[in-house]
């Protein structure tokens, strides 16, 4: 078992089967686990369905009770992913902001290229977003900016959440160590695996905002992020983000 892709969800009946089929029609290899936090929609149900008459052993559902977070539903996955041995794992968003078709090129950056992670960058070169208002490019790209002054991690696209893992990252940070679960859990990753010396590379990608469905982002989000990247740098003088003793 090689590829596997880690989506959260809440609430998302609207892309769940389609972004689930368009994950699995590129027909190279990769698992999908769903993380739903108790969707009162019935996402949950649309993915069993899934995995009894369509994507049997190759589709994975793990449901928890209430909404507890991006950051915990991810850590949730890895671990998930850890226990079954898979080489590269990826975080990928249900609404179709992500394109599946991208996830090859960030298999590509950690399979061919060296990379320990790989991210799909709205700010390389070759990056941008569509269908964004001002006020949203606003905020993505002076938190960007702001998050690498303060952290100088050596990331042009900090908060994004198309990645790419490999095994090696993820049985190397200690997940105990990650105190974010919104915004910043993002940057706090990607911080974790700058710290420990692992190699990342920025891949251009199209972010489009989503088409159905609500967003996720809240002010409570900003704030962390505002108020995290603060705390983040503070409290990487004292903590260790590696399980190797001696890290």
């Amino acid at each position: 078992m090689e590829k596997l892709v880690i989506i959260p969800t809440y609430n998302e009946k609207e892309n769940i089967e389609a972004i689930i089929k368009a994950v699995f029609d590129l027909d190279k290899g990769y698992h999908v686990l769903i993380i739903d936090d108790g969707s009162p929609d019935g996402t949950a149900q649309i993915v069993k369905d899934l995995m009894a008459n369509v994507y049997p052993n190759i589709l994975f559902l793990e449901e928890r009770k209430g909404k507890l977070g991006l950051g915990t539903a991810y850590i949730h996955g890895f671990n998930w992913a850890l226990q079954h041995n898979y080489e590269f794992v990826f975080e990928m968003d249900a609404d179709f902001s992500h394109d599946p078709k991208d996830l090859e090129r960030l298999y590509d950056a950690c399979k061919n290229q060296g990379g320990d992670m790989s991210i799909g960058s709205r700010y390389v070169p070759g990056g941008m977003i569509e269908n964004w208002p001002w006020d949203r490019h606003f905020y993505s790209k002076g938190g960007a900016l702001y998050t690498r002054i303060i952290t100088r991690l050596p990331v042009k696209d900090p908060t994004a959440g198309f990645v790419c893992y490999t095994k090696k990252v993820l049985s190397t940070i200690n997940f105990d160590a990650i105190n974010f679960v919104g915004y910043a859990f993002q940057v706090e990753m990607k911080f974790a695996t700058w710290k420990l010396g692992f190699k990342i590379i920025e891949v251009p990608i199209t972010f489009r905002d989503r088409k159905v469905g609500v967003s996720k982002m809240n002010k409570g989000i900003l704030k962390e992020g505002i108020w995290g990247v603060l705390k983040l740098e503070w409290m990487s003088l004292f903590k260790k983000y590696s399980k190797k003793v001696g890290n």
